[in-house]
């Protein structure tokens, strides 16, 4: 009788450290919240306003691609293109993430179609390394980079990536901020903030 109890102990032990194992290696993204709602604004190219159940507004984030700045060259295209894909349409939002502003991340369906997909091969987006998942992107941005669609028709020294255009690097030899897309803020040859006054 105690060779019997013991082997199902054994049985059961191993049964709950597999059961363990499972849920531990399981895809988080299995875990993660989907909604839908419909598209009511659009602030910039990757982040957009839905109106989901109960009249609630979510703010959205495109998860893992990041597209220029609305006053970067390409800024107000980017956010025309998001617009034309989504704009008073019905999305699903499978949600990866809260962002420190409080926007739910996540990729986001409309008809079938992957709009963070989409706007990597419309060349409207660069693939966001920083918080990539998905290595399927990156040949999404290859491509287009290849045909010059989007913002990889501007000339070289006007696509600075979003996240190098929002925090320069002031040890780098830079061109004037008119130069490289920045505001204009009447900064003459200064290029870096410690150098600006005003």
């Amino acid at each position: 009788m105690r060779l019997i109890q013991g082997k199902w102990a054994a049985r059961r032990q191993g049964w709950l450290i597999g059961w363990v194992l499972i849920t531990l290696l399981m895809p988080i993204q299995s875990f993660a919240e989907v909604f839908q709602g419909r598209v009511v604004s659009i602030s910039d190219g990757d982040t957009f306003t839905l109106l989901a159940a109960g009249n609630k507004q979510i703010r959205v984030r495109l998860a893992e691609i990041d597209c220029p700045e609305s006053k970067q060259p390409y800024g107000q295209r980017a956010k025309q293109e998001l617009s034309s894909l989504i704009f008073g349409k019905t999305v699903q939002v499978e949600e990866e993430d809260k962002d420190r502003y409080g926007r739910t991340v996540g990729r986001v369906l409309v008809e079938g179609q992957n709009v963070n997909k989409e706007m990597l091969r419309r060349g409207a987006a660069w693939v966001y390394l920083k918080y990539l998942k998905d290595q399927s992107l990156i040949p999404l941005e290859a491509e287009a980079k290849r045909q010059q669609k989007g913002l990889w028709r501007l000339p070289e020294s006007q696509r600075i990536p979003p996240w190098e255009w929002r925090h320069p690097n002031p040890d780098k030899a830079r061109s004037t901020p008119s130069q490289q897309g920045r505001r204009d803020n009447h900064c003459g040859q200064k290029t870096i903030c410690r150098q600006m006054t005003s």
